[in-house]
């Protein structure tokens, strides 16, 4: 291992925002776990079911929680003594969840420029979601940064160290195995993105916008970049060359997280009950959120295989 790593002022300032930027978040999930209705409009299905509400609220506390539990780590001595695996998931988590978000908000925002029709019912107040993914982007800022220079203390030996060539023969085959499936998921999503209202419920179409569309194609780009990343790092993209391949492994990083993380979401979402029927999921939607966190999965599978073998 390697001695702990200074906690110079950048690091310092780091940590820092990432705390801080989960202080707006938890509170306005703690008030409504409490019972108040701030920032919730009258009429919003939020209000439907109370309990519902407080068990999601709950688990989001949780789960935003653990990014102050990881810039901890990441600044700290005994950061530096955790089992590799237990801080590699939840990055890898976080990694998936708030990438995307740190894309679709600002494409969200860019692509308002026609009148996106009037919801069905009022959801929350138009300030929550400034809040929000606001403080979902500087944590992924701040992680990021504090997970990249984390990693060049505790594993820079595995970066610096020569690239290994092809992995074992069934990490190429899942590989490929996973890849097929979601280029076929992200032709779907791009098939969305362009206009197409094949396997859509009449609820959800009716509802498209601008920053649906753009999404949507965003989606597909994540789905893309699993799809090159993965399979480029274990077919040993950049043998010969002095330096381990850390293009294809930040795209494999990146893209099965937000591929697998976001799908295994997007399927939970339509798990929940529908009261207008015109709003059911259709089979198309199911099969593919289904089929991004299958494969995003084993995708992650391929590269975790890929550091092992570095590492040893």
């Amino acid at each position: 291992m390697t001695t702990p790593p200074p906690l110079s002022p950048a690091r310092r300032v780091l940590r820092a925002l990432a705390v801080v930027s989960c202080v707006p978040y938890l509170a306005l999930k703690a008030a409504w776990i409490a019972g108040s209705r701030v920032g919730i409009p009258d009429g919003s299905v939020l209000l439907e079911d109370r309990v519902l509400l407080a068990a999601v609220n709950g688990v989001t506390v949780l789960m935003d929680s653990c990014v102050i539990v990881l810039a901890l780590l990441l600044t700290q001595r005994w950061g530096l003594r955790v089992r590799a695996w237990l801080l590699a998931f939840p990055m890898w988590a976080a990694t998936g969840l708030l990438a995307p978000i740190m894309v679709g908000f600002p494409v969200q925002l860019l692509s308002r420029g026609d009148s996106a029709p009037a919801p069905k019912e009022p959801f929350l107040d138009a300030w929550v979601f400034g809040v929000v993914y606001g403080g979902f982007i500087v944590q992924g800022l701040t992680l990021g940064a504090l997970f990249l220079l984390y990693a060049r203390d505790r594993w820079g030996r595995v970066w610096r160290a020569p690239a290994t060539g092809p992995a074992a023969p069934w990490v190429r085959l899942v590989a490929v195995g996973a890849s097929v499936p979601l280029a076929a998921v992200c032709a779907v999503r791009l098939m969305w993105a362009l206009g197409s209202t094949t396997g859509l419920p009449a609820g959800l179409i009716a509802q498209r916008s601008s920053d649906y569309h753009a999404l949507e194609g965003m989606r597909a780009l994540f789905a893309v970049v699993a799809v090159v990343g993965v399979p480029a790092l274990v077919y040993g993209a950049g043998r010969g060359r002095a330096r381990a391949p850390k293009v294809p492994l930040i795209a494999a990083w990146i893209g099965s997280g937000a591929v697998a993380c976001w799908g295994g979401f997007l399927l939970l979402t339509l798990l929940m009950p529908q009261d207008d029927p015109a709003d059911a999921p259709t089979a198309l939607m199911t099969l593919a959120y289904a089929g991004e966190m299958i494969t995003g999965t084993l995708l992650a599978c391929c590269l975790a295989a890929c550091l092992r073998r570095r590492a040893a």
